[in-house]
């Protein structure tokens, strides 16, 4: 039987939880093709969650396939205190009052004991309560206070989360908990952080100085100032989330799905993996069928050419987590079997080159495009020549071949690359192109008819010098004249 691939160049991240803690499970997700697993630091303890990091990497030594483990921080959280009854109805037009008093609020006040929040406040701002469900615009404020007008009310009960959408807040990405949280996982072994509650490029530079290479940082953009810093936050970041459950809090619902459509363009741009998530089958935590406007939510994601799409609660909490699974993949391999999916993709490309090392990954993207080329194998130290190989979003898939662990299981998050480990450095570039024919014929992306593309750096072992091509065929003979692996 042919080891384990997919036949898909999106990638799948599945979050886990209640539902998805189990060896049995978590190994029936990744079967039914999840590639990512996501452990979200708001829910579980520290013995929870390492507990289904040892899982994850047992199935990924019981299956000799690399797995990818994300840790997703969980940010400061706002909320509002107490109410003496519990909760209270707000009506529209009515005032209503937040401050630093911690005693138990009522249908005029209560407590926000947030002093960084009314510092940063201002006349006609806004503030958005229990995911906009109730919202207050500011009428007068001071250091301790804010007096508010409702302009959309409802009833309002105790800790309930509050947005702030129109100012920056003078708060770190990284509560003590995060601080915590960073530091275990790090330890833990876990390939990539996603970072919460960005407003700006030093958030993230404070991430990576304390995970000191550790993990890669992936940047969740869920804050119009996140938007609004884009470019400056995408620069130091390792990787991009579209978190489209809190921005469409935040932001009128109608300016998410063109933001979501640049931010996916821009990250391609950069060679950065980029993961659109939330709610996007969010019936199937009940239901073990979606709705026919979720599968075209899924569809649009990978028509725009990201990386990845997340579920959350779905694989989380839900009923049917192998079911969302499954539903993922057999909408990416339809979409991805669309000619006119090929055609959005090669039209929505951009042209950036400036080193040799772009020119070699765009010409091997050209060459297998225009031959029967079958497949491109990279050989790659940092990861950085299998990114530039997926910018490209080739028609054939990516095999990248890594003696480093760490690497194979952080570029299984990056669209289109099967990742392949091997024992020991490679010294000469024919030891390479026999290692990248085994791959191929091993998992079934080449026949011995096939040719394949292999492209690494001479000298070998030294990130970043990718400068030759070379197209391989795969036939017996040339493994049977070569080294032995």
């Amino acid at each position: 039987m042919t080891p384990l691939r997919r036949h898909r160049m999106i990638k799948i991240v599945a979050t886990l939880g209640p539902s998805s803690s189990s060896y049995e499970m978590i190994r029936a997700l990744f079967e039914a093709g999840a590639d990512v697993f996501r452990l979200n630091m708001s829910h579980g303890s520290h013995d929870e969650i390492a507990a289904r990091h040892a899982i994850i990497r047992q199935v990924e030594a019981d299956l000799g396939r690399p797995i990818c483990i994300l840790a997703d921080l969980q940010g400061p959280k706002l909320r509002v205190g107490e109410f003496a009854d519990g909760a209270v109805d707000l009506e529209e037009g009515q005032s209503f009052r937040l401050d630093l008093d911690d005693s138990p609020g009522d249908a005029t006040r209560v407590n926000l004991p947030h002093p960084e929040i009314f510092r940063a406040l201002e006349p006609h701002s806004q503030l958005l309560v229990n995911d906009g469900k109730i919202r207050l615009r500011v009428e007068e404020c001071g250091p301790d206070f804010a007096n508010c007008t409702v302009t959309v009310g409802g009833t309002i009960s105790n800790r309930k989360g509050v947005n702030v959408p129109d100012v920056v807040l003078p708060l770190a990405a990284l509560s003590d908990k995060d601080r915590n949280d960073l530091e275990f996982v790090c330890e833990l072994g876990v390939d990539w952080l996603a970072l919460s509650f960005v407003q700006r490029a030093a958030d993230v530079a404070e991430a990576r100085e304390l995970a000191r290479g550790r993990a890669a940082i992936l940047s969740k953009i869920e804050k119009p100032a996140a938007v609004k810093a884009f470019e400056e936050i995408l620069a130091v970041s390792d990787g991009i989330m579209v978190a489209r459950g809190d921005l469409g809090v935040e932001l009128p619902v109608q300016n998410v799905p063109p933001i979501q459509k640049r931010l996916v363009r821009r990250a391609r741009a950069m060679a950065k993996p980029v993961i659109v998530a939330t709610q996007m089958l969010e019936s199937m935590i009940d239901s073990p069928m979606p709705t026919r406007a979720e599968v075209s939510d899924v569809a649009t994601a990978i028509y725009e050419g990201a990386d990845a799409i997340m579920l959350s609660a779905e694989s989380a909490a839900g009923q049917y987590p192998v079911e969302a699974v499954t539903t993922m993949n057999n909408v990416a391999i339809e979409v991805e079997n669309d000619p006119t999916y090929i055609d959005i993709i090669d039209a929505s490309r951009r042209v950036e080159h400036h080193t040799i090392a772009d020119g070699i990954v765009s010409a091997a993207r050209e060459l297998a495009e225009k031959t029967d080329i079958v497949a491109i194998c990279c050989f790659t130290e940092s990861g950085t020549t299998a990114s530039r190989l997926a910018r490209e979003r080739p028609h054939v898939p990516i095999i990248a071949i890594t003696p480093i662990t760490s690497v194979a299981r952080r570029l299984t998050l990056v669209w289109g690359v099967h990742c392949e480990t091997i024992k020991g450095d490679v010294e000469r570039f024919k030891k390479a192109v026999i290692n990248a024919v085994r791959v191929a014929l091993k998992y079934g992306f080449a026949t011995e008819a096939d040719q394949i593309l292999v492209t690494a750096g001479i000298p070998f072992n030294i990130p970043g010098t990718t400068n030759i091509l070379r197209v391989a065929p795969c036939s017996e003979r040339l493994i049977v004249q070569g080294e032995p692996e």
